[in-house]
């Protein structure tokens, strides 16, 4: 079974930073795409930050220049670093696993996972 368990979330005050975790466990033999996305009530989830197996980055243009996004392919971890946050930053943040590889022979699937979330909250 696939699980992805986030890490880091809290409250901080605008221009602070934060560090995001997420960490992919199960009988994981490749993962696609890793990236996180956030969502405040209301409004639909959307893209922070994505990154390749290769390394490639993909930023929303909200966060360019604040946030960088750093994976571990050994590992199946991905992070977000964030720096000189803003109140509009606030929302719950999901990490996603796109094209995940589990199982192996017969058995093998390939699917998209979420984890749970981890709440943000800038402010003063």
């Amino acid at each position: 079974q696939v699980q992805l368990v986030e890490s880091g979330g809290g409250l901080v005050q605008p221009g602070g930073s934060l560090r995001l975790s997420c960490a992919a466990s199960g009988r994981i033999s490749s993962i696609n795409v890793m990236g996180w996305y956030r969502q405040v009530p209301g409004k639909q989830r959307q893209l922070v930050a994505s990154v390749t197996g290769g390394g490639t980055a993909n930023y929303a243009d909200s966060v360019k220049g604040r946030f960088t996004i750093s994976r571990d392919n050994a590992k199946n971890t991905v992070s977000l670093q964030m720096n000189s946050l803003k109140p509009e930053d606030t929302a719950v943040y999901y990490c996603k696993a796109e094209g995940l590889g589990y199982g192996f022979g017969a058995s093998r699937r390939v699917a998209d996972f979420w984890g749970q979330g981890t709440q943000v909250t800038v402010s003063s």
